[in-house]
C-alpha cells in the first residue's frame, strides 16, 4: 500500500509519569529545558486528507489545544495502560463539531480495557455529552484510515502484546521490551524508527537505550528517534551528545515530514 506524503508530530515524549515528574527534585525534572518537559507519548498522524493519533494519554485534551488541531478522524490504539488510553473522553468535541463518531481502532485487548474503563460509553442508557465512537476491532493485517496505510506490527510489553504501527517509511513503537524476528522483518526498510527508550539501567518491560540503539543497528535504520523517556534517562542535552548520529531523542513538539 503506497503511503501519502505524512506529517507526524510528537503530541508528548514521556513515560507514564511524564517529565517533570510529581514531587521529584532531581535535576532533570528541575530543568528548565523545553525539551526536558515531556507529556505522556502519543504521535499525530496527517496526510493531506486524513488525521489521526495513536493514543489518548492523559494530556490529550492539552496536546490537541497546543498543537490546535481541528480535524481528527481516528484514534489507533497500542494497547489499554492507563497513560495511552485516559484521555479518550476528550475526543467527544471533535464528534461535537464534525457530527460524526470518533472511529476508533484497537485490538480485542484493548477493546476490553476501553470498555472497562469507559463503561459509561456503552452503556444501554446513555447521558448527553458523552463521546461518540465507532470501535474497530483490528489485528495483525495491514488496514487503512482514510489514505494513510497502517501496518501492525506485534510487540512485547513484558508479558502484553502491544501493537506497533509502521505508516509508510514510518515506524512507531512504544512500550516494548521485545520484538520477535518475524515481526522485526515488518521494520526493515523504514526510513524513520520511533522506539521507546526508558532509561539507562534494565527495565523488566522497555528497552534501556542502548538496547533501543542496538535494535536500530540491527534492523539497519537510516534514522531514529526515542520516546517514552523517564526522568532517569538524564537532560535531553547530554543525552544528545552520546547518542550516534543517526540517532535523537525525540521531544514534545518535534515534527517529522517525509514523502
Amino acid at each position: 500500500m503506497q503511503s501519502p506524503p505524512l506529517k507526524i508530530t510528537f503530541l508528548g515524549t514521556g513515560t507514564s509519569t511524564g517529565v517533570p515528574m510529581v514531587a521529584c527534585p532531581c535535576a532533570v525534572c528541575a530543568s528548565e529545558d523545553k525539551k526536558d518537559k515531556r507529556l505522556r507519548s502519543s504521535i499525530l498522524v496527517q496526510s493531506a486528507a486524513t488525521s489521526f493519533v495513536v493514543d489518548t494519554t492523559p494530556d490529550f485534551r492539552y496536546q490537541m489545544l497546543r498543537e490546535q488541531v481541528k480535524q481528527l478522524d481516528a484514534v489507533l490504539f497500542t494497547h489499554p495502560h492507563k497513560d495511552h488510553i485516559a484521555g479518550l473522553d476528550d475526543v467527544k468535541a471533535f464528534s461535537f463539531f464534525s457530527g460524526k463518531a470518533m472511529e476508533v481502532y484497537a485490538n480485542t485487548l484493548t477493546e476490553e480495557g476501553i470498555k472497562r474503563e469507559f463503561a459509561y460509553i456503552f452503556a444501554d442508557k446513555r447521558y448527553p455529552g458523552i463521546p461518540e465512537i465507532n470501535l474497530n476491532t483490528i489485528d495483525n493485517t495491514p488496514f487503512m484510515i482514510g489514505d494513510i496505510p497502517v501496518t501492525p506490527i506485534l510487540v512485547w510489553h513484558m508479558k502484553m502484546p502491544v501493537m506497533g504501527y509502521r505508516f509508510g517509511k514510518f515506524t512507531y513503537i512504544t512500550d516494548a521490551n521485545r520484538i520477535e524476528p518475524a515481526e522485526k522483518e515488518k521494520i526493515k526498510g523504514s526510513e524513520i524508527l520511533v522506539v521507546n527508550a526508558l532509561r539507562h539501567a534494565a527495565h523488566v518491560s522497555h528497552f534501556t537505550l542502548d538496547e533501543a540503539i542496538d535494535l536500530v543497528k540491527e534492523l539497519e535504520i537510516p534514522t531514529a528517534y526515542f520516546t517514552h523517556v523517564s526522568h532517569q534517562l538524564g537532560k535531553h542535552a547530554d543525552v544528545t551528545t552520546e547518542l550516534p548520529v543517526n540517532m535523537h531523542l525525540a521531544y514534545d513538539g518535534l515534527t517529522l515530514s517525509f514523502t
